[in-house]
Protein backbone atom coordinates (compact mmCIF):
# COMPACT_ATOMS: atom_id res chain seq x y z
CA UNK A 1 0.00 0.00 0.00
CA UNK A 2 1.50 3.40 -0.63
CA UNK A 3 0.87 5.16 2.55
CA UNK A 4 2.27 2.31 4.16
CA UNK A 5 5.32 2.37 1.95
CA UNK A 6 5.53 6.23 2.09
CA UNK A 7 5.21 6.18 5.98
CA UNK A 8 7.66 3.37 6.73
CA UNK A 9 4.89 1.17 8.39
CA UNK A 10 2.95 -1.92 7.84
CA UNK A 11 -0.37 -2.32 6.44
CA UNK A 12 -2.13 -4.00 9.06
CA UNK A 13 -0.60 -0.46 11.43
CA UNK A 14 -2.15 2.25 8.92
CA UNK A 15 -5.54 -0.21 9.68
CA UNK A 16 -5.18 0.35 13.09
CA UNK A 17 -4.36 4.02 12.39
CA UNK A 18 -7.90 4.32 10.03
CA UNK A 19 -9.88 2.23 12.02
CA UNK A 20 -8.96 4.62 15.09
CA UNK A 21 -7.77 1.23 17.16
CA UNK A 22 -5.71 2.04 19.92
CA UNK A 23 -2.21 1.37 21.15
CA UNK A 24 -0.96 3.05 18.19
CA UNK A 25 1.87 5.64 19.03
CA UNK A 26 0.90 9.23 18.39
CA UNK A 27 4.66 9.67 16.02
CA UNK A 28 3.15 6.85 14.00
CA UNK A 29 -0.19 8.01 13.79
CA UNK A 30 1.28 11.83 12.57
CA UNK A 31 3.31 9.65 9.88
CA UNK A 32 0.46 7.74 8.87
CA UNK A 33 -1.97 10.69 8.14
CA UNK A 34 0.81 12.76 7.25
CA UNK A 35 1.41 10.03 4.58
CA UNK A 36 -2.23 9.97 3.74
CA UNK A 37 -2.50 13.44 3.18
CA UNK A 38 0.94 14.13 0.54
CA UNK A 39 -0.93 10.95 -1.32
CA UNK A 40 -4.47 12.75 -1.03
CA UNK A 41 -5.97 9.54 0.37
CA UNK A 42 -9.52 9.37 2.29
CA UNK A 43 -10.08 6.66 4.07
CA UNK A 44 -13.02 4.03 3.20
CA UNK A 45 -14.75 3.87 6.10
CA UNK A 46 -17.74 1.56 4.45
CA UNK A 47 -16.10 -1.77 5.99
CA UNK A 48 -16.63 -0.20 8.95
CA UNK A 49 -20.44 1.27 8.09
CA UNK A 50 -21.03 -2.80 7.37
CA UNK A 51 -19.72 -4.08 10.58
CA UNK A 52 -21.56 -1.51 12.80
CA UNK A 53 -24.63 -1.02 10.73
CA UNK A 54 -24.14 2.30 10.83
CA UNK A 55 -23.29 5.03 8.37
CA UNK A 56 -21.91 7.89 10.59
CA UNK A 57 -24.33 10.24 9.38
CA UNK A 58 -26.86 12.31 10.74
CA UNK A 59 -29.64 13.84 9.14
CA UNK A 60 -30.76 17.76 9.42
CA UNK A 61 -34.06 19.03 9.02
CA UNK A 62 -33.75 23.24 8.66
CA UNK A 63 -35.62 26.04 6.96
CA UNK A 64 -34.95 27.20 4.09
CA UNK A 65 -34.27 30.35 5.09
CA UNK A 66 -31.02 33.10 5.45
CA UNK A 67 -31.69 34.25 8.65
CA UNK A 68 -29.10 34.83 10.95
CA UNK A 69 -30.39 32.40 14.15
CA UNK A 70 -31.28 29.26 11.75
CA UNK A 71 -28.31 29.27 9.87
CA UNK A 72 -25.79 29.67 12.66
CA UNK A 73 -27.20 27.39 14.28
CA UNK A 74 -27.53 25.18 11.12
CA UNK A 75 -23.27 25.94 11.08
CA UNK A 76 -23.39 24.69 14.76
CA UNK A 77 -24.44 21.62 14.10
CA UNK A 78 -22.37 21.18 11.02
CA UNK A 79 -18.91 21.87 13.24
CA UNK A 80 -19.81 20.03 16.07
CA UNK A 81 -21.12 16.76 14.23
CA UNK A 82 -17.79 16.90 12.08
CA UNK A 83 -15.87 16.68 14.86
CA UNK A 84 -17.20 13.59 16.67
CA UNK A 85 -16.96 12.03 13.11
CA UNK A 86 -20.23 12.15 11.85
CA UNK A 87 -21.05 13.67 8.43
CA UNK A 88 -24.48 15.73 8.29
CA UNK A 89 -27.26 15.24 5.44
CA UNK A 90 -29.17 18.42 5.03
CA UNK A 91 -32.92 18.90 3.97
CA UNK A 92 -34.55 22.31 4.00
CA UNK A 93 -38.46 23.02 4.36
CA UNK A 94 -39.98 26.19 3.09
CA UNK A 95 -42.73 28.29 5.10
CA UNK A 96 -45.95 26.95 4.39
CA UNK A 97 -45.61 23.91 3.03
CA UNK A 98 -48.05 21.18 4.20
CA UNK A 99 -46.06 18.05 5.08
CA UNK A 100 -42.77 19.41 4.50
CA UNK A 101 -41.65 18.28 7.27
CA UNK A 102 -42.59 14.44 7.23
CA UNK A 103 -41.19 14.45 3.88
CA UNK A 104 -37.61 15.87 4.60
CA UNK A 105 -37.62 13.37 7.51
CA UNK A 106 -38.60 10.43 4.87
CA UNK A 107 -36.35 11.43 2.39
CA UNK A 108 -33.55 11.50 5.08
CA UNK A 109 -34.26 8.10 6.22
CA UNK A 110 -33.53 7.16 2.64
CA UNK A 111 -30.27 7.94 2.77
CA UNK A 112 -29.74 5.54 5.92
CA UNK A 113 -29.07 8.57 8.31
CA UNK A 114 -28.84 7.16 11.87
CA UNK A 115 -30.02 9.72 13.53
CA UNK A 116 -32.01 13.06 12.60
CA UNK A 117 -31.92 16.58 13.89
CA UNK A 118 -34.52 18.69 14.14
CA UNK A 119 -33.62 22.71 13.91
CA UNK A 120 -37.48 23.12 12.13
CA UNK A 121 -38.38 26.74 14.18
CA UNK A 122 -42.46 26.41 12.85
CA UNK A 123 -45.23 24.98 13.88
CA UNK A 124 -46.72 23.87 11.05
CA UNK A 125 -49.48 21.71 13.06
CA UNK A 126 -48.10 18.20 11.54
CA UNK A 127 -48.87 14.52 13.14
CA UNK A 128 -46.40 12.90 15.27
CA UNK A 129 -44.53 11.30 13.13
CA UNK A 130 -42.90 7.75 13.57
CA UNK A 131 -39.44 7.54 13.13
CA UNK A 132 -36.63 4.11 13.28
CA UNK A 133 -34.02 6.37 14.43
CA UNK A 134 -32.88 8.34 17.45
CA UNK A 135 -34.49 12.09 16.92
CA UNK A 136 -33.29 15.14 18.06
CA UNK A 137 -35.07 18.58 18.66
CA UNK A 138 -33.53 21.95 19.07
CA UNK A 139 -36.00 24.88 20.72
CA UNK A 140 -39.08 23.25 19.88
CA UNK A 141 -41.61 20.07 20.72
CA UNK A 142 -40.87 16.92 18.86
CA UNK A 143 -43.01 15.88 16.28
CA UNK A 144 -41.33 12.15 16.49
CA UNK A 145 -42.21 9.19 17.71
CA UNK A 146 -38.87 7.39 17.32
CA UNK A 147 -36.84 4.66 19.06
CA UNK A 148 -35.34 7.38 21.42
CA UNK A 149 -36.72 11.05 21.34
CA UNK A 150 -34.48 13.93 22.46
CA UNK A 151 -34.74 17.36 23.19
CA UNK A 152 -32.69 20.67 24.20
CA UNK A 153 -33.72 23.64 24.79
CA UNK A 154 -31.93 27.03 22.98
CA UNK A 155 -32.26 29.03 26.11
CA UNK A 156 -34.30 32.00 24.34
CA UNK A 157 -36.78 31.89 27.02
CA UNK A 158 -34.37 33.04 29.49
CA UNK A 159 -31.96 34.94 27.07
CA UNK A 160 -35.37 37.17 26.50
CA UNK A 161 -36.29 37.60 30.33
CA UNK A 162 -32.49 39.12 31.26
CA UNK A 163 -32.89 41.46 28.04
CA UNK A 164 -36.13 42.51 30.01
CA UNK A 165 -34.76 42.88 33.14
CA UNK A 166 -31.90 44.91 31.96
CA UNK A 167 -34.27 47.25 31.05
CA UNK A 168 -36.37 47.28 34.16
CA UNK A 169 -32.61 47.41 36.30
CA UNK A 170 -32.44 50.51 34.54
CA UNK A 171 -35.34 52.03 35.90
CA UNK A 172 -37.67 52.09 32.74
CA UNK A 173 -41.72 51.44 34.10
CA UNK A 174 -42.28 49.14 31.30
CA UNK A 175 -40.96 47.40 28.56
CA UNK A 176 -42.89 46.66 25.03
CA UNK A 177 -41.77 43.71 23.09
CA UNK A 178 -41.85 43.51 19.42
CA UNK A 179 -42.14 40.16 18.47
CA UNK A 180 -41.62 37.76 15.98
CA UNK A 181 -44.37 35.86 13.96
CA UNK A 182 -46.42 33.56 15.98
CA UNK A 183 -46.17 30.22 14.56
CA UNK A 184 -42.11 30.42 15.06
CA UNK A 185 -41.23 28.60 18.59
CA UNK A 186 -38.66 31.23 19.00
CA UNK A 187 -40.86 34.13 18.93
CA UNK A 188 -43.45 32.26 21.63
CA UNK A 189 -40.18 31.74 23.61
CA UNK A 190 -38.86 34.77 24.24
CA UNK A 191 -42.72 36.35 24.16
CA UNK A 192 -42.56 34.25 26.98
CA UNK A 193 -39.43 35.70 28.74
CA UNK A 194 -40.41 38.51 28.03
CA UNK A 195 -43.87 38.31 29.86
CA UNK A 196 -42.23 36.68 32.43
CA UNK A 197 -39.83 38.95 33.69
CA UNK A 198 -43.00 41.75 33.47
CA UNK A 199 -44.58 39.66 35.61
CA UNK A 200 -41.96 38.87 38.25
CA UNK A 201 -41.84 42.90 38.85
CA UNK A 202 -45.23 43.54 38.78
CA UNK A 203 -44.61 45.66 35.74
CA UNK A 204 -47.76 46.05 33.01
CA UNK A 205 -47.51 44.17 30.13
CA UNK A 206 -48.39 46.28 27.33
CA UNK A 207 -50.09 44.42 24.16
CA UNK A 208 -47.80 42.38 22.34
CA UNK A 209 -46.15 44.40 18.71
CA UNK A 210 -46.20 41.63 15.89
CA UNK A 211 -43.04 41.67 13.40
CA UNK A 212 -41.94 39.41 10.47
CA UNK A 213 -37.99 39.24 12.01
CA UNK A 214 -37.21 41.64 8.95
CA UNK A 215 -35.68 45.53 9.52
CA UNK A 216 -38.96 46.71 7.42
CA UNK A 217 -41.21 45.65 9.89
CA UNK A 218 -39.20 46.92 12.86
CA UNK A 219 -39.41 49.95 10.84
CA UNK A 220 -43.31 49.99 10.53
CA UNK A 221 -43.81 49.37 14.27
CA UNK A 222 -41.03 51.96 15.06
CA UNK A 223 -43.24 54.70 12.96
CA UNK A 224 -46.71 53.43 15.44
CA UNK A 225 -44.27 53.71 18.66
CA UNK A 226 -42.47 56.91 17.87
CA UNK A 227 -45.78 59.07 18.32
CA UNK A 228 -46.59 57.35 21.94
CA UNK A 229 -44.64 59.51 24.40
CA UNK A 230 -44.95 56.92 27.30
CA UNK A 231 -42.79 54.39 25.20
CA UNK A 232 -39.50 54.10 26.76
CA UNK A 233 -38.02 50.72 26.39
CA UNK A 234 -38.46 48.04 23.80
CA UNK A 235 -37.10 44.61 23.60
CA UNK A 236 -36.97 43.36 19.96
CA UNK A 237 -37.22 39.38 19.50
CA UNK A 238 -34.16 39.81 16.89
CA UNK A 239 -31.41 42.34 15.83
CA UNK A 240 -32.82 43.06 12.87
CA UNK A 241 -35.84 43.96 13.70
CA UNK A 242 -34.58 46.27 16.72
CA UNK A 243 -31.86 48.41 13.86
CA UNK A 244 -35.24 48.68 11.64
CA UNK A 245 -36.86 49.77 15.17
CA UNK A 246 -34.01 52.28 15.65
CA UNK A 247 -34.26 53.74 12.33
CA UNK A 248 -38.10 54.77 12.75
CA UNK A 249 -37.35 56.09 16.10
CA UNK A 250 -34.54 58.37 15.18
CA UNK A 251 -36.28 59.89 11.78
CA UNK A 252 -39.21 61.09 14.16
CA UNK A 253 -36.88 62.56 16.47
CA UNK A 254 -36.71 60.67 19.24
CA UNK A 255 -33.17 59.79 20.96
CA UNK A 256 -31.63 56.78 21.23
CA UNK A 257 -31.45 55.72 24.39
CA UNK A 258 -31.76 59.28 26.05
CA UNK A 259 -35.87 58.74 25.07
CA UNK A 260 -36.40 55.28 24.27
CA UNK A 261 -33.99 52.33 24.92
CA UNK A 262 -34.10 49.62 22.50
CA UNK A 263 -32.39 45.43 23.59
CA UNK A 264 -31.97 43.19 20.44
CA UNK A 265 -31.29 39.56 20.24
CA UNK A 266 -29.31 37.26 18.97
CA UNK A 267 -25.83 39.61 18.60
CA UNK A 268 -25.38 39.75 14.89
CA UNK A 269 -22.15 40.90 13.50
CA UNK A 270 -23.56 44.14 12.52
CA UNK A 271 -25.29 44.61 16.47
CA UNK A 272 -21.59 46.85 17.62
CA UNK A 273 -21.79 48.93 14.43
CA UNK A 274 -25.09 50.19 14.67
CA UNK A 275 -25.64 53.81 15.30
CA UNK A 276 -25.65 53.82 18.44
CA UNK A 277 -24.15 50.38 18.93
CA UNK A 278 -26.89 47.68 19.59
CA UNK A 279 -27.13 46.39 23.22
CA UNK A 280 -28.62 42.68 22.63
CA UNK A 281 -28.53 39.15 24.03
CA UNK A 282 -26.03 36.87 22.55
CA UNK A 283 -27.25 33.28 21.44
CA UNK A 284 -25.42 30.49 22.04
CA UNK A 285 -25.44 28.30 18.94
CA UNK A 286 -22.21 26.52 19.39
CA UNK A 287 -23.09 25.54 22.51
CA UNK A 288 -26.70 24.19 21.93
CA UNK A 289 -25.05 22.25 18.90
CA UNK A 290 -22.51 20.52 21.02
CA UNK A 291 -25.11 20.00 23.36
CA UNK A 292 -27.55 18.58 21.24
CA UNK A 293 -25.12 16.53 19.50
CA UNK A 294 -23.52 14.71 22.41
CA UNK A 295 -27.10 13.54 23.73
CA UNK A 296 -28.11 12.05 19.80
CA UNK A 297 -24.44 10.47 19.28
CA UNK A 298 -24.97 8.96 22.71
CA UNK A 299 -28.06 7.64 21.89
CA UNK A 300 -26.95 6.39 18.70
CA UNK A 301 -23.99 4.56 19.58
CA UNK A 302 -25.53 3.69 23.13
CA UNK A 303 -28.92 3.16 22.61
CA UNK A 304 -29.41 0.55 26.17
CA UNK A 305 -27.41 2.98 28.31
CA UNK A 306 -29.47 5.83 29.92
CA UNK A 307 -28.24 9.72 28.70
CA UNK A 308 -25.99 11.91 29.93
CA UNK A 309 -27.62 15.25 31.82
CA UNK A 310 -27.60 18.24 29.64
CA UNK A 311 -26.16 21.80 30.84
CA UNK A 312 -28.28 25.12 31.05
CA UNK A 313 -27.65 27.23 27.95
CA UNK A 314 -25.28 30.06 28.78
CA UNK A 315 -26.78 33.76 29.22
CA UNK A 316 -24.99 36.02 28.01
CA UNK A 317 -26.27 40.19 28.09
CA UNK A 318 -23.88 42.25 25.77
CA UNK A 319 -24.63 45.91 27.03
CA UNK A 320 -23.77 49.09 24.53
CA UNK A 321 -24.80 52.46 23.72
CA UNK A 322 -28.62 51.70 22.79
CA UNK A 323 -29.84 51.73 26.27
CA UNK A 324 -29.88 53.82 29.19
CA UNK A 325 -32.02 55.18 32.62
CA UNK A 326 -34.74 56.69 31.60
CA UNK A 327 -35.10 60.82 31.27
CA UNK A 328 -35.00 62.48 34.90
CA UNK A 329 -38.00 64.13 34.74
CA UNK A 330 -39.74 62.82 31.52
CA UNK A 331 -43.03 60.27 30.93
CA UNK A 332 -41.34 57.79 33.68
CA UNK A 333 -41.42 60.45 36.37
Amino acid sequence: MDVARLAGVSQKTVSRVFNDEPYVSEDVRRRVMQAADELGYRRNNAARMLASGRTRSIGVVTLGTALYGPTSLLMGIERAARSVGYAVRVVTTLEDDPGGLAGAVESLLDQGVDGIVISEPIDEGEAPIRVDVPVLSLGAPSAFASSQTLSTGVGASELARTATEHLLDLGHRTVHHLAGPERWYAARDRAAGWRAALAARDKQEPALLQGDWSAASGYAVGRELAADSSVTAVFAANDDMAIGLIRALLDAGRRIPQDVSVVGFDDIPLAPYTTPPLTTVRQPFDFVAREGLTLLVHAIENPEADLPPASDPPVELVVRASTAAPRPGGSEG
